[in-house]
């Protein structure tokens, strides 16, 4: 299972921003192309696995774009995406996220409370993006019926489901060292 998903990261390029060893990938990052066999055996997966009993897919810019709109297709379910832009709209949900890498301001419309939220998104690294949606989504007033990432690097992810109550699913669980890519598990 996952196996072109498997072949595909450890042979990711891996790139150093700031002394975060940070890999390349085409479901992370859209380079160098993504292969539809790749995304279909990815959102596969996720409908096998997941909790879609929801009232819509919601995912943060920018790589969870594909996933959430792929997987709305298969299943008809609607989609809404987490926006690194303000709208001023009303209702409008500001939060800080921050990564291993970067610091940025990102803003969560439409959520009413009651709503029925499947969350997926590319990779789980320092936990500071989903940490702060995870929160807000929570103020909110919005359910989580399930939340997965493709990638995990481990060694957060334990602490952040104490944190925030939250379980949260992988697909695979990494390890960097340096330059190097190694697969220590499937999450699920």
């Amino acid at each position: 299972m996952l196996e072109l998903l498997k072949s595909s990261v450890v042979s990711s390029p891996v790139v150093e921003m700031n002394g975060y060893h940070y890999f390349v990938h085409p479901l992370t990052d859209g380079l160098p192309i993504v292969m539809p066999a790749l995304l279909e055996e990815v959102l596969d997966v996720v409908e096998d696995i997941c909790n879609l009993d929801c009232d819509y897919i919601m995912t943060a810019q920018s790589m969870g774009f594909p996933l959430a709109a792929g997987l709305s297709l298969r299943t008809g379910l609607p989609y809404k995406f987490i926006r690194k832009r303000s709208y001023g709209l009303e209702g409008e949900i500001s939060v800080c996220q921050v990564t291993g890498y970067s610091e940025n301001d990102m803003y969560i419309n439409y959520v009413e409370p009651g709503d029925r939220i499947f969350f997926i998104d590319d990779v789980f690294s320092t936990g500071g993006t989903l940490r702060a949606i995870l929160t807000a989504l929570e103020r909110a007033g919005a359910e989580l019926t399930d939340v997965l990432v493709l990638f995990e690097k481990v060694g957060s992810r334990e602490s952040l489901e104490r944190e925030t109550g939250v379980p949260i699913r992988s697909l695979l669980r990494i390890e960097m060292n340096g330059p190097e890519i190694k697969i220590v598990g499937e999450g699920f």
